[in-house]
């Protein structure tokens, strides 16, 4: 008997209008507000008497932070983590950093090493440089970049930890020169308490790490309590809850982005291998969620991707939340042709697109709207959330539209110096006094005038 098939969304889209069945995916994939599950219903409840939306939940904790500062985030942390913390225990202790790197076996730390390396070389060749324009009139102008005093990083740890998180926020602040970094990671054994996460932030040389997680972490960050100073920006991923709070408290502090589950895109040919394609496409489900969207115009390929993805399910640890993941977030596009292909995705803007096709160099070039391009069938995602030296902090939700991702230049912040000789002022006058008059603003228009007026 074969397997029965995996029931994938399916769309075709040489027979169903392009626009409807992207509009739909695509609002499957986006980050929501108003969705709570059951779990999280009778936790909300519990802890605030009624069955807030997400949004409001946040909201919530959010101005309980800035009003009562360390009472309320300790008491959230008791509340939604189980976690009893202190004023002295919130942050975790030096000598326990230190352990963990003393611990840690010696081949992870080469591996953290090397991949330090991989994103500093990357980070530091991209970062702006000052520049400094000086015309013949006297007028010097600089565009100058100082790097931001302080920023917070959010490490995930409900269903897994990410010693990756740390290195791919942490490593291209330290690029810009931002001298003081906290990071916030949750009380549970996959965050804070996690001597990989430990043992990376001490070998970057982070000494700021703290046991708490969630909204409440992030407001910590942005309005500051006792013993956790507040920063400039706040960067890295998070569950819905860190997403909407990093958007609430957007402009008290910058924020990277407003993350989504994570997702990809694959585009691929006869010439791709279908167990490449399949576990491509796995790599992401088993975010859980994670998007996984493969975009072909073989049909020889999406026959084979059933079979294929059950087979390599069966030995996934993840493998049932990587598939209800794919029942939920996957679809398998058949377009007309390449051009239709770029079309599609780049209507989709996905966070990862990996080009899979004999031409892959030549299609990447076509395509405008991905947060990081994975060109041929030797360079998975795992590549660039991992090890390259990119960043894997990148935009979802189709905002790879507008949105870029985490690099070093986001940890400066630019302004421009401009000097004037008395020469050069004259030359230019007649112009600002123009632009004055007809705006009607006349000290303007004064503070020129009485500096080209003589004695």
């Amino acid at each position: 008997m074969p397997d029965p098939e995996l029931p994938l969304c399916r769309i075709d889209t040489r027979h169903q209008p392009l626009a409807g069945a992207l509009c739909e995916l695509r609002e499957r994939l986006s980050p929501r507000g108003d969705v709570v599950s059951e779990r999280g219903r009778r936790l909300t409840v519990e802890v605030f008497g009624e069955p807030l939306s997400p949004t409001e939940v946040v909201r919530r904790i959010c101005d309980d932070v800035q009003r009562d500062g360390l009472d309320a985030l300790l008491r959230y942390a008791r509340q939604l983590d189980r976690a009893e913390l202190t004023a002295s225990s919130l942050r975790v202790e030096p000598e326990r950093l230190e352990a963990a790197h003393r611990a840690a076996a010696p081949e992870f730390l080469e591996t953290v090493r090397r991949i330090r390396d991989n994103i500093r070389e990357f980070q530091t060749a991209i970062l702006h440089r000052d520049v400094t324009v000086q015309r013949p009139d006297g007028v010097r102008l600089r565009q100058r970049y100082v790097p931001l005093r302080r920023i917070g990083v959010c490490v995930p740890g409900g269903a897994a930890a990410y010693p990756s998180t740390v290195l791919m926020t942490v490593v291209p602040a330290q690029a810009a020169g931002v001298a003081e970094i906290a990071v916030v990671a949750p009380p549970t054994d996959f965050g804070a308490h996690n001597a990989d996460v430990l043992a990376v932030c001490h070998e970057l040389g982070v000494r700021e790490v703290y046991r708490v997680g969630g909204a409440q972490a992030v407001a910590a960050l942005a309005y500051g309590v006792e013993g956790l100073p507040a920063v400039d920006k706040i960067v890295g991923p998070g569950n819905l809850f860190v997403a909407l709070a990093k958007k609430h408290v957007f402009g008290q502090v910058d924020i990277d982005s407003i993350a989504g589950p994570s997702e990809v895109v694959v585009i691929a040919d006869d010439s791709t291998r279908p167990d490449f394609v399949a576990a491509d496409l796995l790599a992401q489900a088993e975010h859980a969620p994670g998007a996984s969207i493969l975009v072909t115009w073989s049909d020889r390929l999406l026959a084979a991707m059933s079979h294929e993805l059950e087979r390599q399910l069966a030995r996934l640890s993840r493998g049932e939340l990587a598939r209800q993941s794919l029942l939920d977030f996957a679809a398998l596009i058949r377009v007309a042709d390449s051009d239709q292909a770029c079309e599609v995705t780049d209507l989709i803007a996905p966070e990862h697109l990996h080009i899979a096709t004999a031409d892959a160099e030549r299609l990447g070039e076509r395509i405008r709207n991905a947060g990081a391009t994975f060109l041929g069938n030797y360079t998975p995602v795992a590549l660039g959330d991992y090890a390259a030296g990119p960043s894997h902090v990148l935009p979802t939700g189709g905002t790879a539209r507008w949105a870029s991702g985490l690099t070093a230049n986001d940890f400066l912040r630019g302004g421009s110096v401009i000097s004037c000789s008395e020469a050069g002022l004259r030359q230019a006058a007649v112009d600002v006094q123009r632009m004055a008059d007809k705006e009607g603003l006349t000290a303007h228009r004064a503070s020129v005038d009485i500096r080209i007026a003589g004695p």
